[in-house]
């Protein structure tokens, strides 16, 4: 795989998030101040009510922008399997035989994107996955938990 394509990808994804957040949260602002929406008595609060929810989607917005900033300024380094994961890893996860990847990125965890016919999730160092692969290396063993069974996986590539 090539990171550099990957992180590529990624931050098309998060910039069209960015994007969307805005498109919405401006639209949700001009309701939140359009005459239609003022207040006809103290039990009427669709102005107020959109005037928060425009909030909330601006502050998704920024968060968002600071994820592509951040992923902006991410190195595309390639790691060698000695080398622990950190920031930057992609990471290959085998759970019973089923692979599994996953990015280590600086924000954005949950963030799923298909690359080189395989999904590739994002996932932070504060995560519980990710706290638990930060500073292992190719070949380590996982404790993990799924579907409230506990389960063993091992990492099969850091790259």
């Amino acid at each position: 795989m090539n990171k550099r394509t990957l992180l590529d990808q990624i931050l098309r994804h998060l910039s069209a998030e960015v994007e969307m957040m805005t498109q919405a949260a401006l639209a949700t602002h001009a309701e939140a101040t359009d005459e239609e929406n003022k207040a006809e008595d103290k039990y009427d609060t669709r102005g107020l009510e959109a005037s928060y929810l425009a909030h909330g989607q601006s502050k998704a917005a920024e968060e968002a922008a600071l994820a592509v900033a951040q992923f902006r300024a991410l190195p595309a380094r390639d790691f060698l399997p000695t080398d622990p994961i950190s920031l930057g890893a992609l990471v290959t996860v085998d759970a019973r035989g089923n692979p599994a990847f996953y990015f280590v990125g600086p924000r954005a965890g949950g963030t799923e994107i298909e690359f080189d016919g395989r999904t590739v999730m994002v996932i932070t160092p504060q995560s519980p996955l990710g706290r638990q692969l930060m500073g292992k290396h190719e070949g380590d063993i996982l404790q993990l938990e799924i579907g409230g069974k506990k389960s063993e996986a091992r990492i099969t590539r850091v790259a």
